[in-house]
C-alpha cells in the first residue's frame, strides 16, 4: 500500500526550514533581508527607492518575508516599519547550518 506525502509527519525543525527556504526562494527577499541587515531597519518607501519594483512587489515580498517570520513591522501611522526578527533568524541560520553540515 502507497502512503502519500500528506501522511508522514516531519519533524519540526524540517518543516520551519521549509517555510524559511520558501520564503528565500525569491532573488528579491533575499536582496530585502540583506539590505534589512545591514540598514537594521526601514520602512516600505525605503525599499521602493532602493529597488526598481512597485511598492505593491515589494510589500507582496514583505508579506512573505512576514509570514514566514523572518522579518517583523512595526506600525508607524501610516507606515510600517520592518526589520529583521533576530529570534528566527538565528534559528533559521542555524537549521540551514545543520542541514548543509
Amino acid at each position: 500500500m502507497k502512503r502519500s506525502l500528506e501522511h508522514i509527519e516531519y519533524k519540526e525543525d524540517t518543516e520551519a526550514l521549509a517555510k524559511f527556504a520558501k520564503a528565500l526562494g525569491h532573488p528579491t527577499r533575499i536582496a530585502i533581508l540583506q539590505h534589512l541587515e545591514n540598514q537594521s531597519c526601514c520602512f516600505t518607501g525605503d525599499l521602493v527607492d532602493v529597488f526598481p519594483l512597485a511598492q505593491s512587489t515589494i510589500s507582496q515580498h514583505l508579506k512573505e518575508l512576514k509570514n514566514a517570520g523572518l522579518i517583523k513591522g512595526e506600525l508607524k501611522p501610516p507606515k510600517i516599519k520592518y526589520c529583521i526578527d533576530q529570534k528566527n533568524w538565528n534559528i533559521a541560520k542555524s537549521l540551514f547550518q545543520k542541514f548543509f553540515d
